[in-house]
Protein backbone atom coordinates (compact mmCIF):
# COMPACT_ATOMS: atom_id res chain seq x y z
CA UNK A 1 0.00 0.00 0.00
CA UNK A 2 1.52 3.26 -1.28
CA UNK A 3 1.05 6.51 0.39
CA UNK A 4 -1.67 8.09 -1.47
CA UNK A 5 -0.05 12.04 -1.45
CA UNK A 6 3.33 9.64 -3.43
CA UNK A 7 0.67 8.31 -5.85
CA UNK A 8 -1.24 11.32 -6.73
CA UNK A 9 2.61 13.52 -7.12
CA UNK A 10 3.72 10.73 -8.99
CA UNK A 11 0.60 10.81 -11.26
CA UNK A 12 1.01 14.32 -11.96
CA UNK A 13 4.70 14.03 -12.76
CA UNK A 14 4.01 11.14 -14.75
CA UNK A 15 0.82 11.95 -16.97
CA UNK A 16 0.70 9.00 -19.42
CA UNK A 17 3.30 7.05 -18.37
CA UNK A 18 1.76 6.65 -14.55
CA UNK A 19 -0.42 3.51 -15.64
CA UNK A 20 3.09 1.87 -16.65
CA UNK A 21 5.29 3.07 -13.70
CA UNK A 22 2.33 1.27 -11.32
CA UNK A 23 2.43 -1.92 -13.36
CA UNK A 24 6.30 -1.99 -13.07
CA UNK A 25 5.95 -1.58 -9.41
CA UNK A 26 3.96 -4.89 -9.60
CA UNK A 27 6.85 -7.18 -11.16
CA UNK A 28 9.31 -8.91 -9.39
CA UNK A 29 12.28 -6.88 -9.21
CA UNK A 30 15.54 -7.06 -11.02
CA UNK A 31 18.56 -8.46 -8.85
CA UNK A 32 22.29 -7.79 -9.84
CA UNK A 33 25.44 -8.13 -8.80
CA UNK A 34 28.91 -6.88 -10.05
CA UNK A 35 31.88 -8.31 -10.36
CA UNK A 36 35.50 -7.53 -8.93
CA UNK A 37 37.63 -6.25 -11.26
CA UNK A 38 40.76 -6.43 -8.54
CA UNK A 39 40.37 -10.10 -8.15
CA UNK A 40 41.08 -10.77 -12.05
CA UNK A 41 39.61 -12.66 -14.80
CA UNK A 42 35.93 -13.25 -14.99
CA UNK A 43 34.72 -16.55 -12.80
CA UNK A 44 32.92 -18.79 -14.27
CA UNK A 45 29.02 -18.32 -11.96
CA UNK A 46 26.24 -20.70 -13.20
CA UNK A 47 23.82 -18.28 -11.83
CA UNK A 48 24.76 -15.06 -13.69
CA UNK A 49 22.84 -14.04 -16.67
CA UNK A 50 22.29 -10.66 -18.65
CA UNK A 51 24.49 -7.94 -18.43
CA UNK A 52 23.43 -4.75 -17.04
CA UNK A 53 24.16 -2.05 -19.56
CA UNK A 54 25.78 0.95 -18.18
CA UNK A 55 28.28 -0.99 -15.56
CA UNK A 56 30.25 -3.15 -17.39
CA UNK A 57 31.28 -5.53 -14.65
CA UNK A 58 27.48 -5.88 -13.58
CA UNK A 59 25.23 -8.84 -14.30
CA UNK A 60 21.12 -9.62 -13.23
CA UNK A 61 21.39 -13.45 -11.47
CA UNK A 62 18.79 -15.64 -10.68
CA UNK A 63 17.06 -14.30 -7.67
CA UNK A 64 16.65 -18.30 -6.36
CA UNK A 65 20.43 -18.83 -6.52
CA UNK A 66 21.85 -16.69 -3.07
CA UNK A 67 24.75 -15.79 -4.51
CA UNK A 68 25.64 -14.33 -0.91
CA UNK A 69 25.86 -17.80 0.42
CA UNK A 70 28.86 -18.76 -1.94
CA UNK A 71 32.19 -18.56 -1.06
CA UNK A 72 33.07 -16.54 -3.47
CA UNK A 73 31.27 -13.31 -1.99
CA UNK A 74 33.64 -14.17 1.55
CA UNK A 75 36.93 -13.98 -1.07
CA UNK A 76 35.25 -10.59 -2.52
CA UNK A 77 34.60 -11.80 -6.00
CA UNK A 78 31.23 -10.22 -6.64
CA UNK A 79 29.46 -7.33 -4.62
CA UNK A 80 25.04 -7.37 -4.65
CA UNK A 81 24.23 -4.48 -6.10
CA UNK A 82 21.01 -3.14 -7.01
CA UNK A 83 21.42 -2.39 -11.00
CA UNK A 84 20.79 0.96 -10.74
CA UNK A 85 22.33 1.74 -8.04
CA UNK A 86 25.55 0.94 -10.72
CA UNK A 87 24.38 4.52 -12.78
CA UNK A 88 25.94 6.98 -10.58
CA UNK A 89 29.71 5.72 -11.02
CA UNK A 90 28.77 5.31 -14.38
CA UNK A 91 27.72 9.00 -14.40
CA UNK A 92 31.25 9.66 -12.06
CA UNK A 93 33.59 7.85 -14.78
CA UNK A 94 36.37 7.64 -12.04
CA UNK A 95 39.77 6.86 -14.03
CA UNK A 96 42.66 4.98 -12.54
CA UNK A 97 45.39 7.65 -10.84
CA UNK A 98 42.81 10.06 -9.99
CA UNK A 99 41.80 11.10 -6.23
CA UNK A 100 38.20 10.25 -5.77
CA UNK A 101 35.83 10.97 -2.72
CA UNK A 102 32.35 9.23 -2.04
CA UNK A 103 30.59 11.50 0.68
CA UNK A 104 28.20 9.47 1.61
CA UNK A 105 29.59 5.97 1.23
CA UNK A 106 28.01 3.32 2.91
CA UNK A 107 27.13 0.41 3.11
CA UNK A 108 30.03 0.84 0.00
CA UNK A 109 28.44 -0.58 -2.79
CA UNK A 110 29.36 2.94 -5.22
CA UNK A 111 33.14 3.30 -3.43
CA UNK A 112 33.88 -0.48 -4.40
CA UNK A 113 32.70 0.36 -7.87
CA UNK A 114 34.74 3.32 -8.02
CA UNK A 115 37.52 0.85 -6.86
CA UNK A 116 37.11 -1.04 -9.48
CA UNK A 117 37.41 1.23 -12.19
CA UNK A 118 40.58 2.91 -10.67
CA UNK A 119 42.32 -0.91 -10.56
CA UNK A 120 44.64 -0.09 -7.28
CA UNK A 121 45.77 3.37 -8.99
CA UNK A 122 45.33 6.68 -7.31
CA UNK A 123 43.31 7.86 -3.76
CA UNK A 124 39.76 6.89 -2.84
CA UNK A 125 38.48 8.53 0.21
CA UNK A 126 34.85 6.65 1.53
CA UNK A 127 33.50 8.48 4.61
CA UNK A 128 30.67 7.53 6.41
CA UNK A 129 28.53 9.77 8.86
CA UNK A 130 26.86 6.91 11.11
CA UNK A 131 29.50 5.43 13.12
CA UNK A 132 27.76 2.05 12.93
CA UNK A 133 26.97 2.00 9.00
CA UNK A 134 30.81 3.11 8.78
CA UNK A 135 32.04 -0.14 10.25
CA UNK A 136 29.80 -1.80 7.37
CA UNK A 137 31.45 0.09 5.18
CA UNK A 138 35.19 -1.10 6.17
CA UNK A 139 33.96 -4.69 6.08
CA UNK A 140 33.43 -4.47 2.48
CA UNK A 141 36.22 -2.09 1.44
CA UNK A 142 38.14 -5.29 3.02
CA UNK A 143 36.26 -8.25 1.56
CA UNK A 144 36.77 -6.66 -2.04
CA UNK A 145 40.84 -6.43 -1.50
CA UNK A 146 40.89 -2.74 -1.98
CA UNK A 147 44.31 -0.98 -1.21
CA UNK A 148 43.81 2.42 -2.18
CA UNK A 149 41.04 3.54 0.19
CA UNK A 150 40.71 5.28 3.42
CA UNK A 151 37.93 5.20 5.42
CA UNK A 152 36.45 7.87 7.14
CA UNK A 153 33.67 9.05 9.87
CA UNK A 154 33.44 12.59 9.26
CA UNK A 155 30.76 15.24 8.68
CA UNK A 156 30.72 16.77 4.95
CA UNK A 157 31.46 19.84 6.60
CA UNK A 158 34.58 18.72 8.35
CA UNK A 159 36.08 17.15 5.03
CA UNK A 160 35.09 20.06 3.52
CA UNK A 161 37.72 22.50 6.01
CA UNK A 162 40.39 19.93 5.46
CA UNK A 163 40.75 19.33 2.01
CA UNK A 164 39.53 22.08 0.01
CA UNK A 165 39.90 21.39 -3.67
CA UNK A 166 41.85 17.97 -3.21
CA UNK A 167 39.63 15.69 -5.32
CA UNK A 168 39.41 15.44 -8.77
CA UNK A 169 35.66 13.58 -8.78
CA UNK A 170 33.05 13.43 -5.51
CA UNK A 171 30.42 11.51 -5.52
CA UNK A 172 27.42 12.57 -3.56
CA UNK A 173 24.43 9.49 -3.19
CA UNK A 174 22.72 11.78 -0.83
CA UNK A 175 20.42 10.22 2.12
CA UNK A 176 16.91 10.31 0.50
CA UNK A 177 12.85 9.64 1.09
CA UNK A 178 13.67 6.52 -0.67
CA UNK A 179 10.90 6.77 -2.87
CA UNK A 180 12.79 4.52 -5.84
CA UNK A 181 13.68 1.77 -3.06
CA UNK A 182 9.52 1.45 -2.37
CA UNK A 183 9.70 -2.16 -4.20
CA UNK A 184 12.73 -3.54 -2.57
CA UNK A 185 12.04 -2.27 0.95
CA UNK A 186 9.03 -1.70 2.87
CA UNK A 187 10.34 0.03 5.63
CA UNK A 188 10.55 2.88 3.17
CA UNK A 189 7.12 3.04 2.50
CA UNK A 190 6.49 3.38 6.34
CA UNK A 191 8.86 6.21 6.84
CA UNK A 192 7.50 8.47 3.76
CA UNK A 193 6.00 11.72 4.22
CA UNK A 194 6.38 15.00 2.72
CA UNK A 195 7.47 16.11 6.01
CA UNK A 196 10.19 13.62 5.35
CA UNK A 197 10.63 14.71 1.60
CA UNK A 198 11.22 18.75 2.87
CA UNK A 199 13.63 17.36 5.46
CA UNK A 200 15.63 15.33 3.19
CA UNK A 201 16.11 18.21 0.38
CA UNK A 202 17.59 20.61 3.09
CA UNK A 203 19.71 18.09 4.34
CA UNK A 204 21.10 17.21 0.65
CA UNK A 205 21.67 20.88 0.37
CA UNK A 206 24.10 20.84 3.42
CA UNK A 207 26.21 18.15 2.13
CA UNK A 208 26.00 19.70 -1.57
CA UNK A 209 27.82 22.35 -0.43
CA UNK A 210 30.13 20.83 1.75
CA UNK A 211 30.74 18.59 -1.39
CA UNK A 212 31.47 21.13 -3.77
CA UNK A 213 34.41 22.64 -2.00
CA UNK A 214 36.14 18.96 -2.22
CA UNK A 215 35.99 19.58 -5.86
CA UNK A 216 38.88 21.08 -7.69
CA UNK A 217 38.67 23.28 -10.39
CA UNK A 218 37.69 21.51 -13.36
CA UNK A 219 36.71 18.74 -11.39
CA UNK A 220 33.22 16.63 -11.56
CA UNK A 221 30.66 16.47 -8.99
CA UNK A 222 28.18 13.83 -9.27
CA UNK A 223 24.63 14.02 -7.57
CA UNK A 224 22.51 10.79 -6.80
CA UNK A 225 19.34 9.69 -5.25
CA UNK A 226 17.07 7.06 -5.10
CA UNK A 227 13.83 8.70 -4.84
CA UNK A 228 11.28 10.37 -7.39
CA UNK A 229 10.69 13.86 -5.66
CA UNK A 230 11.78 16.68 -7.78
CA UNK A 231 12.15 18.80 -4.73
CA UNK A 232 15.61 16.26 -3.94
CA UNK A 233 16.64 15.79 -7.18
CA UNK A 234 16.44 18.58 -10.30
CA UNK A 235 15.14 20.89 -7.63
CA UNK A 236 18.17 20.33 -5.65
CA UNK A 237 20.33 21.05 -8.55
CA UNK A 238 18.84 24.25 -9.55
CA UNK A 239 19.38 25.96 -6.59
CA UNK A 240 22.57 24.33 -5.56
CA UNK A 241 23.74 25.76 -9.01
CA UNK A 242 21.89 29.33 -8.12
CA UNK A 243 24.24 29.16 -4.28
CA UNK A 244 27.43 28.14 -6.52
CA UNK A 245 28.08 30.06 -9.81
CA UNK A 246 31.60 28.11 -10.00
CA UNK A 247 29.71 24.90 -10.99
CA UNK A 248 27.57 24.12 -14.18
CA UNK A 249 26.10 21.11 -15.32
CA UNK A 250 27.95 18.81 -17.69
CA UNK A 251 26.97 17.18 -20.82
CA UNK A 252 27.68 13.33 -20.28
CA UNK A 253 26.91 10.45 -22.96
CA UNK A 254 24.41 8.28 -20.79
CA UNK A 255 21.77 6.33 -23.57
CA UNK A 256 20.88 4.18 -20.74
CA UNK A 257 19.12 6.49 -18.89
CA UNK A 258 16.09 9.28 -19.21
CA UNK A 259 17.39 12.91 -19.93
CA UNK A 260 16.06 15.09 -17.16
CA UNK A 261 17.80 18.68 -17.58
CA UNK A 262 21.18 19.48 -18.82
CA UNK A 263 23.32 16.88 -17.14
CA UNK A 264 20.85 15.42 -15.20
CA UNK A 265 19.02 11.33 -15.56
CA UNK A 266 16.28 9.91 -14.38
CA UNK A 267 16.52 5.54 -13.81
CA UNK A 268 12.90 4.82 -14.17
CA UNK A 269 11.58 1.34 -13.23
CA UNK A 270 9.03 1.19 -16.50
CA UNK A 271 11.74 2.05 -18.57
CA UNK A 272 15.07 -0.22 -17.43
CA UNK A 273 15.61 -3.18 -14.94
CA UNK A 274 16.24 -1.37 -11.88
CA UNK A 275 14.41 0.74 -9.26
CA UNK A 276 14.33 4.20 -9.50
CA UNK A 277 17.32 6.68 -9.73
CA UNK A 278 18.40 10.18 -9.90
CA UNK A 279 21.76 11.28 -11.19
CA UNK A 280 23.31 15.20 -11.85
CA UNK A 281 26.73 15.65 -13.65
CA UNK A 282 27.81 19.11 -12.50
CA UNK A 283 31.36 20.61 -13.73
CA UNK A 284 33.36 22.97 -11.52
CA UNK A 285 34.91 25.99 -13.45
CA UNK A 286 38.36 25.96 -13.96
CA UNK A 287 41.57 23.52 -14.97
CA UNK A 288 43.32 23.63 -12.29
CA UNK A 289 44.74 20.25 -10.75
CA UNK A 290 44.11 19.07 -7.35
CA UNK A 291 45.45 20.66 -4.30
CA UNK A 292 48.00 19.61 -1.90
CA UNK A 293 50.11 16.82 -1.56
CA UNK A 294 50.01 13.92 0.13
CA UNK A 295 51.75 12.48 3.98
CA UNK A 296 55.01 10.82 3.37
CA UNK A 297 54.43 8.00 5.90
CA UNK A 298 56.48 6.19 7.76
CA UNK A 299 59.05 3.03 7.55
CA UNK A 300 57.82 -0.58 7.09
CA UNK A 301 59.12 -2.13 10.66
CA UNK A 302 61.26 -4.95 10.21
CA UNK A 303 58.54 -7.88 11.38
CA UNK A 304 56.97 -7.17 8.21
CA UNK A 305 59.62 -7.01 5.96
CA UNK A 306 60.81 -10.42 7.50
CA UNK A 307 57.24 -12.08 7.21
CA UNK A 308 56.97 -10.17 3.44
CA UNK A 309 60.02 -11.81 2.53
CA UNK A 310 59.34 -15.60 3.44
CA UNK A 311 55.71 -15.54 1.57
CA UNK A 312 57.65 -13.56 -1.30
CA UNK A 313 54.47 -10.80 -0.59
CA UNK A 314 55.08 -7.45 -2.94
CA UNK A 315 53.67 -4.20 -2.23
CA UNK A 316 52.42 -1.73 -4.54
CA UNK A 317 53.49 2.00 -4.45
CA UNK A 318 52.36 3.50 -1.54
CA UNK A 319 53.48 4.33 2.08
CA UNK A 320 52.95 2.73 5.88
CA UNK A 321 51.13 4.27 8.62
CA UNK A 322 50.73 2.53 12.19
CA UNK A 323 47.96 2.71 14.28
CA UNK A 324 48.87 1.63 17.65
CA UNK A 325 50.62 -2.48 17.21
CA UNK A 326 48.83 -2.14 13.61
CA UNK A 327 50.45 -1.60 10.32
CA UNK A 328 48.51 -0.22 7.50
CA UNK A 329 49.83 0.33 3.55
CA UNK A 330 48.31 3.21 2.46
CA UNK A 331 48.34 4.91 -1.22
CA UNK A 332 51.17 7.82 -2.03
CA UNK A 333 48.42 10.47 -2.53
CA UNK A 334 46.46 10.23 0.89
CA UNK A 335 46.76 13.22 2.75
CA UNK A 336 47.53 13.62 6.55
CA UNK A 337 44.88 12.43 9.13
CA UNK A 338 46.10 14.11 11.98
CA UNK A 339 42.48 15.04 13.75
CA UNK A 340 40.12 13.28 11.18
CA UNK A 341 37.61 9.83 12.47
CA UNK A 342 39.31 7.38 10.68
CA UNK A 343 38.71 3.63 10.23
CA UNK A 344 41.00 2.31 7.47
CA UNK A 345 43.67 4.62 6.23
CA UNK A 346 44.36 2.01 3.45
CA UNK A 347 45.37 -2.00 2.99
CA UNK A 348 45.38 -3.45 6.94
CA UNK A 349 48.75 -5.83 6.47
CA UNK A 350 48.68 -6.55 10.13
CA UNK A 351 49.42 -6.57 14.15
CA UNK A 352 52.77 -6.27 15.69
CA UNK A 353 52.82 -8.73 18.68
CA UNK A 354 55.52 -9.33 20.75
CA UNK A 355 58.68 -10.64 18.70
CA UNK A 356 55.89 -11.64 15.35
CA UNK A 357 53.91 -10.07 13.09
CA UNK A 358 50.25 -11.25 12.41
CA UNK A 359 48.78 -11.19 9.08
CA UNK A 360 45.51 -9.11 8.83
CA UNK A 361 42.61 -10.85 7.32
CA UNK A 362 42.23 -7.59 4.67
CA UNK A 363 45.41 -8.61 3.48
CA UNK A 364 44.70 -12.08 2.61
CA UNK A 365 42.06 -10.84 0.73
CA UNK A 366 44.23 -8.11 -1.42
CA UNK A 367 46.61 -10.61 -2.48
CA UNK A 368 47.29 -12.36 -6.08
CA UNK A 369 50.23 -14.37 -5.21
CA UNK A 370 51.45 -15.87 -2.37
CA UNK A 371 54.71 -18.56 -1.51
CA UNK A 372 52.53 -20.91 0.96
CA UNK A 373 48.62 -21.55 -0.23
CA UNK A 374 46.21 -23.82 0.57
CA UNK A 375 43.84 -23.93 -2.61
CA UNK A 376 39.92 -25.65 -1.50
CA UNK A 377 37.29 -26.21 -4.02
CA UNK A 378 34.40 -23.75 -3.73
CA UNK A 379 32.10 -27.28 -4.10
CA UNK A 380 34.15 -28.58 -1.34
CA UNK A 381 33.53 -29.78 2.42
CA UNK A 382 36.70 -28.30 3.32
CA UNK A 383 36.27 -24.99 2.31
CA UNK A 384 32.91 -25.06 4.16
CA UNK A 385 34.13 -25.62 7.27
CA UNK A 386 36.80 -23.16 7.10
CA UNK A 387 34.72 -20.60 6.34
CA UNK A 388 32.20 -22.28 9.68
CA UNK A 389 36.03 -21.61 11.83
CA UNK A 390 37.26 -25.06 11.67
CA UNK A 391 40.61 -26.35 11.79
CA UNK A 392 41.31 -28.21 8.10
CA UNK A 393 43.58 -31.14 7.28
CA UNK A 394 47.05 -29.70 5.54
CA UNK A 395 50.66 -30.66 4.83
CA UNK A 396 51.76 -26.94 4.88
CA UNK A 397 53.75 -25.32 7.51
CA UNK A 398 53.60 -21.43 8.66
CA UNK A 399 51.70 -19.26 7.83
CA UNK A 400 49.58 -20.19 4.68
CA UNK A 401 46.71 -18.22 2.66
CA UNK A 402 43.63 -19.96 1.68
CA UNK A 403 42.22 -19.57 -1.55
CA UNK A 404 38.88 -20.99 -3.15
CA UNK A 405 38.96 -21.90 -6.85
CA UNK A 406 42.53 -19.41 -6.29
CA UNK A 407 40.49 -17.00 -5.00
CA UNK A 408 42.12 -15.71 -1.67
CA UNK A 409 39.44 -16.12 1.43
CA UNK A 410 42.18 -15.92 4.42
CA UNK A 411 44.76 -17.01 6.55
CA UNK A 412 45.67 -20.57 8.27
CA UNK A 413 48.47 -20.99 10.41
CA UNK A 414 49.56 -25.32 9.15
CA UNK A 415 52.09 -27.69 11.34
CA UNK A 416 52.33 -30.06 8.68
CA UNK A 417 48.81 -32.32 9.40
CA UNK A 418 46.35 -29.33 9.74
CA UNK A 419 45.69 -25.40 9.41
CA UNK A 420 44.50 -23.92 12.51
CA UNK A 421 41.61 -21.77 11.30
CA UNK A 422 42.25 -17.37 11.84
CA UNK A 423 39.06 -16.35 9.64
CA UNK A 424 37.54 -13.84 11.74
CA UNK A 425 35.06 -14.87 14.52
CA UNK A 426 32.51 -11.78 13.02
CA UNK A 427 32.29 -13.26 9.43
CA UNK A 428 32.29 -16.69 10.81
CA UNK A 429 29.21 -19.07 8.74
CA UNK A 430 27.19 -21.30 11.11
CA UNK A 431 25.18 -24.57 9.65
Amino acid sequence: MLPQEFLDRMKHQLGEEYPAFLQSLERPRAVALRLNPLKGEKPSLPFVGDAVPWEPMGYYYDPEARPGLHPYHDAGVYYLQEASAMSAVALLDPQPGERICDLCAAPGGKSTQIAGRLMGKGFLLCNEYSPKRAKILSGNIERLGIANALVTNETPDRLAERLPGYFDRVLIDAPCSGEGMFRKEEAAVADWSLETVEMCARRQAEILDAGALLVRPGGRLVYSTCTFAPQENEQAVTEFLARHPDFEPEKVDAPWFTPAGEGQFRMWPHKLLGEGHFGAVLRRKGHETAAGQGDPGEKLPKLWSEFAKQLGIQLPEGKAVTFGSRVFWAPMDMPSLKGLKVLRPGLELGELKKDRFEPAHGLALWLKECSNTENLDSNSREIQDYLCGNVIPSHKKGWCLVCVDSYPVGWGKGDCVQLKNHYPKGLRHFR
